[in-house]
């Protein structure tokens, strides 16, 4: 197999002519030199300092991140990569996940390898072995692992035929590998890396060696997958890890995702009496009497926020294939609709219909009813639709990915003039949304660009996305150093390039919510126009907008961020009024009955229970206010006041403390309207 193979490292031996054709080679401060084509990135490191050569683990060449013991086949801009670099966190990763291998194999011969990518946190890698592999086995891979990253082998590419692949996988009985080899694409190069004896075939890039992982790594659980994702295959052990340039960074992590497991929302949703899930009703919420007060809180602040600009609608929850067929949902989406044929029994009623899985023709259609002009545009029509779509079983999470869920969802149709302004209202009101629930850290602005899936053509495509683009530039610029802004190549929408807003939570985590969508597309579909001023016909802009997105989702999402404890306007019971001794009930029941007549949502307490038990079990349930009445309070008209997460307590006048908790129950954005 010597003949067939090409090794990628400092002992390549190349023709002497080869040394002689030269390339360009830009740095980042602008300089340009030329070197030998061929000329390896660790050559150029090594070059300009030995200290820099040995800080380096990868490079980049013209943006792409590679291994920093390719050639340089042609001129091109060059960045050196060290360990620190965000951009190295992905090699480190990956590295990982090949030395993780390496070290099940070492402990267990015999076992099969099969994929290993990193993910979002981490990495995985998958096995095959008759008996599974449980976290009792991680103490003892890990220790493997470190002694494979304390020897320090090189990684080094080398390039094999196929057929000499499958044969050297084959006699290894690693059968899986085989089968990946086979769908590798013919016109792709099969690269095989090596970590000293070990080798792993692996599109690349690696670092230099495996003790650039470091040992800032941990090996997180254990699941079962079936090969290729298809229950017909066999059944592999899934073994996540995660690793960070640094072991105060992995502690950062692991504590944020103990913090998390305290904020689960399904685990609070259990103990606050919010929610539950069933089988009966796979991926559906069942709202509880308190959960069902937060969700429609939250509705009814962003109906306050709409009044005024949007009009709101509702569409038909099930309609006929044939206008789904012109959207291009069918073509483009059927995989995760849920569709019925009608049950009637003359052959005309036997149709077949779609349960929504968005708002946006059915908003077309009800702009079509009617003449517009020019005059009314823009037109922003908004509806808090339920909506359902398929999602694999294995892929359900609690609140935060269900198959029926209610959409925030407006669509705006405007001329192509009023686009960019129209982008940039959305955009504030997105923010002080944000600001509103408590999510006042930075946030992160996607511009989307065009799927390899998509309707539409290129031209339409181009100016969607230019004038995305400008818009983005405007919005970092109003926003200052609070936004961040970003390209996500190939992940817009079917019809047309969007936004999506990225907020962060209490303990750092990020979350995609908000999401602006330009569609020069689904109109047009449709035959939608308005009179312009000349009288011509004109297709409108179709700008669909969601705030929070799911607001299944972003009650999830409200619930981990205040861990439960919510502000006192979202609170389902924002105070509990509560006995020392019986001798206060009556007192109690008046107070009550104050607090409810001034609009806060409150409960009582007589039970003939310590005054300790009681503040103990209502602060478990979060309740932000305790009212405590005794005989003492009962005399003076007063309220003794203890505040969930304080020890202490303040006595005041009834009144004047229902007019503090009234303050602060009032919603931040009545509070601003009242302000002026």
């Amino acid at each position: 197999m010597t003949e067939s193979k090409f090794v990628f490292g400092l002992a390549n031996l190349r023709p002497a002519e080869a040394q002689t054709e030269p390339v360009t080679v830009t740095f980042p401060d602008g300089a340009r030199r030329q070197f030998p084509r061929h000329t390896t990135g660790l050559d150029i490191a090594r070059g300009i300092s030995p200290s820099l050569a040995k800080r380096t683990v990868a490079m980049t060449l013209d943006g792409q991140l590679t291994d920093l013991a390719d050639p340089i086949e042609h001129d091109a801009a060059i960045e050196f990569v060290n360990r620190d670099d965000p951009r190295a966190l992905e090699l480190i990763r990956h590295d990982a996940a090949h030395v993780l291998a390496e070290a099940v194999q070492a402990l267990w011969p015999g076992t099969q390898v099969t994929i290993g990518p990193v993910i979002e946190n981490g990495f995985y890698y998958d096995f095959f072995r008759n008996e599974p592999f449980t976290p009792e086995d991680f103490a003892a891979i890990e220790k493997k692992m470190r002694e494979i990253i304390a020897r320090d082998a090189p990684f080094t590419k080398e390039i094999w035929t196929r057929d000499d692949t499958k044969k050297v996988f084959q006699d290894k009985g690693e059968l899986f590998k085989v089968e990946l080899v086979d769908a590798i694409p013919e016109d792709q190069t099969i690269k095989i890396y090596k970590q000293g004896e070990w080798f792993d075939l692996c599109r690349g890039p690696h670092m230099t060696s495996t003790g650039k992982v470091g040992t800032a790594f941990k090996l997180m659980k254990v699941a079962g997958a079936y090969w290729r994702g298809d229950a017909k295959n066999p059944m592999l052990t899934r073994i996540y890890g995660t690793a960070f340039a640094k072991q105060e960074q992995l502690d950062a992590y692991l504590k944020q995702l103990e913090e998390a497991e305290k904020r689960d929302h399904r685990k609070l949703g259990r103990e606050l009496d919010l929610f539950h899930f069933q089988e009966e009703g796979p991926g559906v919420v069942f709202w509880h009497a308190k959960g069902w007060s937060l969700f429609q809180s939250i509705v009814a602040y962003m109906r306050r926020r709409l009044a005024g600009d949007y009009d709101e609608v509702n569409a038909p929850q099930m309609l006929d294939k044939s206008l789904w067929e012109t959207s291009g949902h069918w073509d483009w989406y059927r995989e995760n609709m849920f569709a019925a044929q009608s049950a009637g029994e003359e052959a005309e009623d036997k149709r077949w219909f779609a349960i929504k899985p968005m708002n946006c023709p059915g908003h077309v259609q009800i702009f079509k009813h009617g003449l517009k002009s020019y005059r009314d545009l823009p037109l922003r029509l908004a509806e808090f639709g339920v909506v359902h779509r398929y999602e694999p079983s294995g892929a359900m999470h609690g609140l935060m990915r269900v198959r029926g869920f209610t959409q925030d969802d407006a669509h705006v149709f405007c001329t192509e003039q009023q686009l960019a302004d129209e982008c940039l209202k959305i955009n504030d009101l997105i923010l002080s949304t944000y600001d509103d629930f408590g999510f006042e850290g930075e946030l992160t602005v996607k511009l989307s660009t065009r799927p390899e899936k998509r309707v539409g053509s290129d031209e339409a495509w181009d100016h969607a996305e230019r004038v995305m683009a400008t818009v983005l530039s405007e919005i970092q610029a109003r926003s200052g150093n609070r936004i961040k802004t970003a390209i996500n190549p190939g992940e817009g929408a079917f019809y047309g390039p969007k936004f999506e807003y990225v907020l962060r939570d209490a303990i750092g985590r990020d979350w995609q919510c908000g999401t602006t969508q330009v569609d020069f597309n689904l109109p047009e579909r449709f035959g939608a126009f308005y009179i312009d001023a000349d009288g011509a016909k004109k297709t409108p802009v179709m700008v669909h907008r969601a705030i929070c997105g799911s607001m299944e989702r972003f009650t999830g999402i409200l619930i981990e961020h205040f861990a439960g404890h919510f502000p006192l306007w979202l609170a389902p019971t924002q105070a509990i009024v509560t006995t020392i001794t019986s001798e206060g009930d009556d007192y109690a029941r008046q107070v009550l009955a104050a607090v409810r007549r001034a609009g806060l949502r409150a409960d009582i307490d007589l039970r003939n229970e310590k005054i300790n038990y009681k503040v103990r079990e209502h602060s478990l349930a979060k309740i932000p206010a305790l009212l405590v009445v005794g005989k003492k309070e009962a005399e003076n008209r007063t309220v003794s006041i203890r505040r969930l997460g304080s020890d202490g307590q303040t006595v005041v006048p009834l009144d004047e403390a229902i007019a503090a908790l009234v303050d602060e129950a009032t919603p931040p954005d009545i509070k601003r309207a009242r302000l002026g």
